[in-house]
């Protein structure tokens, strides 16, 4: 028997969010391939199945109680992590990234689900691991070396964008359970000596796109297009935008990536600053609703899983904006519920069906 509690404190502002979100991405999607070849074509009906997949992976999420994922914790990080060291073996190298595993007709990207693994790990640690004072640098260590793993095994494929996102993640959640004011100093003080060290081992593109990113006009027909025709498209776009199907950067293939990376550049072109802001307030008001989830919870473990959770979409929002409007290096980030992306829009959901499953079981205690 179905508890009468979950229907009643079902999440339809969440549900609807997501809904919203999915319609939106799946118009942009159509828009931005439609200007192609056939072929390219099949990117949307391939995104409306991943869609579809992913939905019923929210759906199946959120019908067990999620305090079960605090027992199965290690098991869930250590399956992800070896999918990551089979990629290393196995997996298909595209555009000089080894990132995919081939499934029959599907490919996966472990690295995408690794955000997820990492977050429940680190809620069901922190949530057995309590400082009134705030987390000692002991304390971190063992966090620490859950990040470390999966974030160099990325790092390696080299995927240094999902490795950024997954130690922001990371950050949040350390952040939000508190740590001392001389351990938080110490970490400070090591990343800023660290910074030199890290720029050393990038390979030379890493270094060329932030270097094109400082100035993305000294390389405009290089490393720099993509940000310079990215600023075009969007500028193009002014206040109403050139209106569905109608934007030029795409139509005339002058956008790289653009159901991809750049998706948010072809709606800013068809929609204009208020298309963009309209999206852009979605986005807002589901990373808040995230945070209140977490906050009507009463459960440490659905509180941090929830953060960790709300984290997750920020940040891939936050990078992904920040860099198609050239505000921040290009990276490779999708933005969620809109870009095309198959792995991605499967962990996106997941995330979405952890949110409601806490969402639903906000009134136990325990």
């Amino acid at each position: 028997m179905i508890d009468r509690r979950l229907i009643k404190y079902f999440d339809w502002v969440l549900l609807t969010l997501v809904l919203i979100l999915s319609v939106l991405g799946l118009m942009t999607i159509y828009s931005a391939v439609m200007a192609g070849a056939l072929q390219q074509k099949v990117i949307f009906w391939k995104q409306v199945v991943w869609y579809g997949v992913g939905f019923l992976a929210a759906m199946i999420v959120f019908l067990f109680h999620y305090r079960q994922l605090d027992r199965w914790a290690y098991w869930i990080y250590g399956i992800c992590n070896a999918l990551l060291v089979s990629v290393l073996v196995f997996g298909r190298t595209i555009a000089g990234s080894q990132r995919w595993l081939i499934l029959g007709p599907v490919s996966l990207q472990p690295s995408e689900l690794v955000k997820i693994a990492v977050i429940i790990v680190l809620a069901h640690w922190y949530s057995k691991t309590t400082n009134p004072r705030g987390l000692s640098l002991a304390e971190l260590v063992t966090p620490a070396v859950l990040l470390l793993v999966p974030f160099c095994l990325i790092t390696i494929q080299p995927d240094l964008g999902t490795a950024m996102v997954i130690a922001l993640i990371a950050a949040s959640m350390t952040l939000y359970q508190k740590i001392e004011k001389k351990t938080l100093v110490l970490i400070i003080v090591g990343i800023t000596v660290a910074i030199p060290m890290v720029w050393s081992v990038l390979k030379p593109y890493q270094k060329q796109r932030i270097l094109t990113f400082l100035n993305p006009e000294r390389d405009s027909l290089g490393a720099g297009y993509h940000i310079i025709q990215s600023k075009i498209a969007i500028g193009s776009g002014m206040i109403t935008g050139k209106g569905y199907l109608q934007g030029t950067q795409n139509a005339l293939s002058f956008l790289p990536e653009q159901h991809t990376d750049f998706i948010f550049s072809v709606l800013a072109e068809e929609w204009g600053l208020v298309g963009a802001s309209l999206l852009l307030v979605f986005l807002l008001f589901l990373i808040v609703w995230g945070l209140n989830i977490a906050h009507n919870c009463r459960n440490s473990f659905g509180i941090l899983l929830a953060v960790g959770i709300t984290a997750m979409i920020f940040w891939q929002v936050f990078i992904n904006i920040g860099m198609v409007m050239g505000l921040m290096p290009v990276v490779g980030m999708p933005l969620p519920f809109i870009s095309y992306g198959g792995s991605s829009m499967l962990t996106n959901m997941i995330g979405i069906g952890l949110l409601m499953n806490i969402s639903m079981r906000r009134y136990m205690i325990k």
